[in-house]
């Protein structure tokens, strides 16, 4: 994207292309925590009972704005930022599709991508609340939220300044696969805690306080009911267990990927994300711990173990997408994929 392109087409969305990912970004990620204090608040039917119909969604209580009562601003206030972040997304395309469309399809289309699920995201928001709170449908939005924030994290890798230095290595095929499967345990660890947290009362008239999978399992961690993953005990222990198996899966693949990247001594960025998603598991299964170990169920400590579980997706994704983006990088220095005018394409490795 240098200044100095004639055409100006890979070079007229530039900082505002840029800032517009960030912002949209972020939005995203405070749309994630805000969905947690929903939940927590018991404001997930805050806009009308189940099976309200459009009076419900997308309208809260039959009417445009929610009114005065606490648990429906907080459920609107969801849906307001939704609405921005769709906004955003759209946006974003338009401007991809301006700026990129000659030099970086790839991007382009994540972008498109995005809006699809921004859409979805929405609809499924509206049946989840239309079927009252179905479990199923709260893991499936949630995992929804996750995908959507690692179409933005491909986009900003895309659209990023190089920052004045040559790529970065990148990863050989095993390296690159082991991040892919890290990437994808992670995002599963994180739908199988959505599950279990749409078993809870949170929300949900017909939910006594004693049902649930949070507590499953006891306050026993590692251990479950004296035992360790005893699947078969009860359905809800079998959710409970479900969603530890998947942890232990990506406290493993996280921790071998962080350490064969480490032991490469990659540049700067692929090190510190490496360290960075090391850091963040350490403290996710720390919170997780807690979450079990103590015996009332703190929403401050729940909404915690959401923030870090998805700061731990997009650190991951990104070190995922690092090194899949060093093969693109070789391609590149072996006068592959030589474009003219500076171009880069989406893929190719850039400083941090």
């Amino acid at each position: 994207m240098g200044a100095g392109t004639d055409s100006g087409t890979e070079t007229g969305p530039g900082a505002g292309l840029r800032r517009l990912v960030l912002v949209t970004l972020a939005a995203t990620f405070a749309l994630v925590l805000v969905g947690g204090v929903v939940r927590l608040s018991d404001s997930g039917l805050g806009c009308g009972p189940a099976g309200s119909g459009l009076a419900g969604w997308p309208l809260c209580r039959g009417d445009l704005l929610p009114g005065l009562e606490l648990n429906a601003i907080i459920e609107y206030s969801h849906r307001a930022l939704a609405s921005a972040v769709g906004l955003l997304m759209i946006a974003l395309a338009v401007l991809a599709w301006r700026g990129l469309r000659g030099s970086q399809r790839g991007v382009v289309w994540a972008t498109f991508a995005g809006v699809v699920l921004v859409v979805a995201q929405g609809l499924l928001g509206a049946v989840t609340v239309e079927l009252n709170l179905d479990a199923a449908l709260v893991a499936a939005h949630l995992g929804l939220a996750m995908l959507l924030l690692g179409l933005l994290l491909y986009v900003w890798r895309g659209v990023r300044p190089e920052g004045g230095r040559g790529g970065e290595p990148g990863g050989g095929p095993g390296l690159r696969r082991l991040g892919l499967a890290a990437s994808a345990a992670v995002l599963c660890t994180i739908v199988a805690g959505g599950y279990v947290a749409g078993t809870e009362k949170y929300g949900r008239a017909d939910r006594g306080e004693s049902v649930g999978a949070h507590y499953a399992c006891g306050t026993d961690f590692p251990a479950c009911n004296g035992s360790f993953m005893p699947f078969g005990q009860s359905s809800l222990a079998d959710v409970h267990l479900t969603h530890r198996a998947f942890m232990y899966l990506s406290a493993a693949l996280v921790t071998a990927l962080a350490i064969w990247t480490l032991r490469r001594r990659p540049g700067g960025r692929e090190a510190r994300l490496a360290a960075r998603s090391i850091g963040l598991l350490l403290l996710q299964i720390l919170l997780g711990a807690l979450n079990v170990w103590i015996s009332e169920q703190l929403e401050l400590l729940i909404l915690a173990h959401l923030t870090v579980a998805t700061l731990l997706w997009m650190s991951v994704a990104e070190l995922a997408l690092e090194l899949r983006a060093g093969r693109a990088g070789a391609f590149e220095a072996a006068g592959g994929g030589d474009r003219g005018g500076g171009a880069r394409p989406a893929g190719e490795p850039v400083a941090a």
